[in-house]
């Protein structure tokens, strides 16, 4: 945990949203305003001010003209909250249950993957938040911190495991290993993300962060990794030699840097550089079929929880698969311009799943009351990944921390205020 904090942190309850109001007013009464910004808008503003630019754009930014973006968000005020009255709301209950786990809010952190760009800490400043917070972390595949680092950070704090489905299965297979090793209570299997969306942001920058061996720290602790780099490094180069220019030489420094071993040796090794190449050969696998999923069953005994459904069949064929968990998600945007708003896809395969296995819900998350409306139309509990690492880049682990922990406090407040004192309460008739 980094940074001075001003504040005593407040332990979920009850009474959470009320203690948190307490003590941002209390503070105030001695000239201190939160060192993260509330609003949700103030907050993205501050952020842009303090992350690069090449930062910005890979965290902000989403796929074409960003209209799928701007549709979550479209999409989730259109739902409007109706209050109930004269219920007595005292006291509230504000945990979900999840594979057996009671968790303290349905909030989860999403998995975000290079989570430096952010932050220096990355990922172990994000497991200190969710540790102090008892809120479970989804560890991404593209994460800046081998996974078992991260879990050592989080303790006993409920982790999930993100897959990116590599192109190699031995690889894959091993970071399912790793991450079951590392305690993960389930793998999520990222499914809308097989290719790289067009996202014009990046694009316009030229900057594609696992160039630069930027969040692969997951592939370069692996050690069936290693031998694909090993091998590929081993093979003659058929490219002819170019002198780098100077852009070229930091690069290339960058990558010596965040390659394990050495720096100097790294500079003059031919493998750092097969590491970029060999994960740039194997990170995406168009190929993945429903069938792939028997694979992966027979590797693991934890839950799967697939990522990314966005259409009714597609979570009836994910029954029929036999998975454990459904995560309505778009990706935040960032893969299909034009795509409907993630919260429109949830009511559909909601119903379609009928209670049979949790359904999550992810994208465009920005507020408790966004979550309210999210469990109303038939989530579970929701993830969280552009404002944690907001908060991230503003003020590290404590940054992470007050965002998640505000998001928590309106949740229990919105409850209260709507007549509603556990989140079994909240039903589609909460809503217009």
């Amino acid at each position: 945990m980094t940074g001075d904090r001003s504040e005593d942190p407040v332990t979920a309850g009850e009474s959470f949203g009320r203690a948190v109001q307490a003590q941002i007013y209390r503070a105030g009464l001695f000239g201190r305003t939160p060192r993260v910004p509330v609003s949700p808008d103030a907050l993205e503003a501050a952020a842009r001010r303090r992350m690069s630019r090449t930062a910005w754009a890979y965290v902000a930014g989403s796929a074409g003209r960003e209209r799928t973006a701007h549709a979550n968000r479209s999409a989730l005020d259109r739902w409007e909250i109706v209050p109930r009255m004269l219920r007595d709301v005292e006291d509230r209950d504000t945990g979900v249950e999840l594979f057996g786990a009671r968790l303290p809010s349905p909030f989860l952190f999403a998995p975000v993957g290079v989570l430096e760009m952010a932050h220096q800490e990355a990922d172990l400043a994000v497991a200190a938040a969710a540790r102090e917070l008892g809120v479970p972390m989804v560890i991404s595949t593209q994460g800046s911190v081998p996974m078992e680092e991260t879990a050592v950070a989080l303790a006993e704090t409920v982790r999930w495991y993100q897959l990116y489905w590599p192109g190699d299965d031995g690889l894959a297979a091993s970071l399912v290993r790793r991450a079951e090793a590392t305690g993960a209570a389930a793998i999520v299997v990222t499914l809308d993300t097989d290719l790289l969306g067009w996202r014009t942001r990046d694009l316009d920058l030229a900057w594609l962060p696992f160039g630069r061996a930027m969040g692969i720290a997951q592939y370069l602790s692996d050690p069936v990794f290693a031998e694909l780099v090993a091998e590929r490094a081993s093979r003659p180069r058929q490219d002819a030699p170019v002198k780098p220019g100077l852009a070229a030489l930091k690069t290339l420094a960058g990558i010596a840097r965040r390659y394990p071993g050495g720096f100097l040796r790294n500079l003059t090794s031919p493998l750092p550089r097969a590491a970029v190449e060999t994960f740039l050969d194997v990170f995406s696998r168009p190929a993945l079929t429903w069938e792939h999923l028997a694979w992966l069953r027979e590797r693991t005994s934890l839950p799967i929880v697939l990522k990314g459904l966005q259409h009714p069949d597609d979570a009836a064929l994910a029954l029929d698969h036999g998975v454990d968990g459904i995560i309505v998600s778009n990706h935040g945007g960032r893969q299909v311009d034009g795509a409907i708003g993630a919260i429109d896809a949830l009511p559909g395969i909601a119903e379609r799943v009928g209670g049979r296995i949790p359904v999550l819900f992810d994208s465009g998350i920005r507020s408790g009351a966004d979550a309210f409306k999210a469990l109303a139309l038939g989530a579970r509990a929701v993830l969280v990944g552009r404002p944690y690492v907001y908060g991230l880049a503003l003020a590290g682990a404590d940054g992470a921390r007050e965002v998640v922990r505000n998001l928590m406090a309106e949740f229990d407040l919105t409850m209260a205020l709507t007549g509603r004192t556990t989140t079994s309460d909240i039903t589609r008739d909460a809503l217009r």
